[in-house]
C-alpha cells in the first residue's frame, strides 16, 4: 500500500449504474493517506430522484471513507450540484466529516490551494437549470452508451480504455469551449483569492496546468475516467488514473518545472497495452516568494 498526505476525488456520482465503485475500492485498498478530500458529486441526488440504484460496492464505498474518518483519517466535503442539499450543513461534521463550501487546503511545501467543486463557474448549470438537468441526461445516455461499446471490444479482443465522453469532448468545439471557459472562470476566483492553485472537479476532466504561476488541477471522475489527486509528503501532486490493480496507474505529476505544464493524463496506446507507470514532467519547484 502507497501512503500519501493527501487524496483529492470529485465526482464519484454514487447512486448510478455509471459509478464505478469496484475501481474506487481498489484504489482505496491501495492508497492510505493522512487527509481525505471529496470535492463534490459524490453522490448523485439528481439521478436518485429519477431512479435508485445502490450496490453493495457503493454502499462499501462509503463504509471504507467513514472508517478511514473514525481512524484519524482528516475527511472533508466540499459538496457540487449533484449533492447540493449537503450545503444547507456547512460548517457541520458527520461522522467525523466535515462539510465545507469551500477550503483553502495547505500543502505540504506550502503552496496554496483553493478547493471547490465548480458548478458556480458553470453558467449554464448556475443559470439554466433545466439545461444541466438535460445535459445531465445526455451525459448518462453516453456513459451507458460506452459501457456497451467497452463490452463489444472486450468481445472482440480489443483492450485497453476508450471513452466515448472524451473522445465527444475533444472533437465536438463546443465542449472544448465549454472547458476553456469553465477552467478560466476557476482561475480568476483563484487569483482573487490570492492562493497558490484551485484544485476542482465538476466537468470530469482530468487534468493539471500552470498559468501565470497558478496552478489548475481538476480531479476528474470516477465515471468515466477513475482519476485522482495524489499530494505526497513532500508537496507534489499527481494526476492518477487508475486502470485496475493488474494494470496498476497511470500517473502524471501536478505541477513539474518552473512555467512547465503537466498535461492531462494521456488516454492508453491504440494497442491497449498501457504503462504499469507512467510519469510527465518532473518534480515541482519550491514555492515562489510571497
Amino acid at each position: 500500500m502507497t501512503h500519501v498526505r493527501s487524496i483529492f476525488l470529485s465526482d464519484v456520482h454514487l447512486g448510478t449504474r455509471a459509478c464505478q465503485a469496484e475501481r474506487l475500492l481498489e484504489f482505496l485498498a491501495e492508497h492510505s493517506c493522512d487527509n481525505l478530500f471529496l470535492v463534490g458529486d459524490i453522490v448523485d441526488f439528481w439521478a436518485m430522484r429519477r431512479s435508485m440504484y445502490w450496490s453493495a460496492a457503493q454502499n462499501t464505498v462509503v463504509q471504507k471513507i467513514l472508517k478511514r474518518a473514525r481512524h484519524g483519517v482528516r475527511v472533508i466535503f466540499v459538496p457540487g450540484n449533484h449533492d447540493e442539499i449537503a450545503r444547507e450543513h456547512v460548517g457541520a461534521s458527520f461522522g467525523n466529516i466535515r462539510v465545507e463550501r469551500e477550503l483553502v487546503h495547505t500543502a505540504a511545501d506550502g503552496r496554496r490551494y483553493l478547493l471547490v467543486h465548480g458548478d458556480e463557474f458553470d453558467q449554464v448549470t448556475k443559470y439554466h437549470r433545466w439545461i444541466a438537468v438535460l445535459g445531465d441526461r445526455a451525459y448518462g445516455l453516453v456513459v451507458r452508451l460506452n459501457r456497451i461499446l467497452s463490452k463489444a471490444r472486450c468481445a472482440l479482443g480489443i483492450a485497453g480504455h476508450w471513452s466515448l465522453s472524451g473522445y465527444v469532448k475533444t472533437k465536438v468545439k463546443g465542449a472544448v469551449n465549454f472547458i476553456f471557459d469553465y477552467e478560466e472562470a476557476v482561475m480568476r476566483h483563484a487569483r482573487e483569492r490570492r492562493v497558490d492553485g484551485v484544485i476542482c472537479g465538476h466537468i470530469h476532466a482530468a487534468v493539471v496546468r500552470e498559468s501565470d504561476h497558478l496552478v489548475y488541477i481538476n480531479c476528474g471522475d470516477w465515471v468515466d475516467n477513475c482519476t485522482a489527486i495524489l499530494e505526497h509528503a513532500d508537496g507534489r501532486m499527481e494526476l492518477v488514473r487508475w486502470l485496475g490493480r493488474v494494470a496498476a496507474a497511470e500517473r502524471a505529476p501536478a505541477v513539474a518545472a518552473p512555467a512547465v505544464l503537466a498535461r492531462a493524463l494521456p488516454d492508453p496506446p491504440a494497442d491497449g497495452v498501457p504503462p504499469a507507470t507512467g510519469r510527465i514532467g518532473a518534480r515541482p519547484a519550491a514555492r515562489r516568494a510571497a
